[in-house]
């Protein structure tokens, strides 16, 4: 069971593995998506779990080892061999005081050597440390200079540009004064002949006079001609009027008396010019309704009645 677990884990450690070496697949489009498809020679069924099979075999129990025996080298050379009385060498309190001495000198020594060393090292540091914070300290000075030496820099240049606007400003509104001046009094005289000009011209008017003119004159023209007309055709009419009577009185007075007849009988031609009378007016009456139908005419036609009018009356 554990040595199956063992296999799972690396089978997916390896899996993890060849999914993060393996490029993925870049994301899809908007409106699409990944299909899984097989593209093998031999299709194979995908599942989410991997078919396992049990398999067991019976094999020999393990025997115990023996033990590794010690490597020994094998000899060479020959085996010499010398007897060494006791005192024969050396004493050892008389000639090793002095090696041990040399060597308790040495070491004294150089204990006292590093214990120099590392107090000269931390002299060192110290004066280093300090360096470092009087360095920091010219560095941050020097920075709080050339920033105090940038922001004068700044300010007189901007007092420079502010001072070269302001005398542009001061240039530039004298000339405007001398232009405003100088077109004032070139235009002092040109202003009034140019309103002369144009009053002559008759770009400046009255607007009571020209409503006058324009409006009030021609109505009144037209109303003064309708009127004269209306008094030529009253004029007409009464000419014709009388023109007709004088014209029957002719007629009864030109016919002769019957000789034949009594007094009585002779009296009846009153009535009769009586009659006449009536009847010339009552053509008269008749023709002003005929003269009123005939005045929705033109005035052409009018002016042409008039004419034949007064000739009848130079022939009477």
């Amino acid at each position: 069971e554990v040595k199956r677990r063992k296999r799972a884990q690396k089978l997916v450690a390896k899996k993890l593995t060849q999914e993060q070496i393996r490029p993925g697949t870049p994301e899809p489009v908007e409106g699409r998506e990944h299909v899984s498809v097989q593209t093998e020679l031999y299709l194979e069924e995908i599942s989410d779990r991997i078919i396992e099979i049990d398999g067991e075999c019976q094999t020999d129990e393990f025997l115990d080892r023996p033990p590794t025996p010690l490597f020994i080298p094998a000899k060479t050379g020959k085996d010499v061999a010398t007897q060494i009385e006791e005192g024969e060498l050396f004493d050892f309190d008389i000639e090793v005081t002095p090696m041990l001495e040399v060597l308790v000198g040495k070491t004294v020594e150089q204990a006292l050597l590093e214990v120099m060393e590392e107090e000269e090292l931390a002299q060192l540091w110290s004066h280093q440390r300090a360096f470092a914070e009087l360095r920091n300290a010219e560095f941050a000075e020097l920075q709080r200079l050339e920033e105090q030496d940038r922001r004068i820099r700044e300010e007189k240049e901007r007092r420079r540009l502010e001072h070269l606007e302001k005398l542009r400003k001061q240039k530039e509104t004298a000339e405007k004064i001398a232009a405003r001046a100088f077109a004032q009094r070139y235009l002092a005289d040109l202003i009034p002949s140019v309103f002369n000009n144009l009053y002559d011209s008759g770009f400046f008017y009255d607007p009571v006079e020209r409503d006058i003119e324009t409006e009030f004159l021609p109505w009144l023209m037209s109303e003064v001609e309708e009127t004269l007309q209306k008094k030529v055709l009253g004029r007409t009419m009464l000419d014709s009027l009388i023109r007709m009577v004088v014209e029957n009185r002719l007629d009864e007075f030109s016919r002769p008396p019957p000789s034949d007849q009594t007094e009585a009988p002779a009296e009846e031609p009153r009535t009769t010019d009586a009659a006449p009378q009536v009847s010339g007016e009552a053509d008269a009456a008749d023709q002003p309704v005929a003269e009123e139908e005939e005045t929705e005419q033109p005035v052409a036609e009018e002016e042409e009645t008039e004419q034949p009018v007064a000739e009848e009356e130079e022939t009477e």
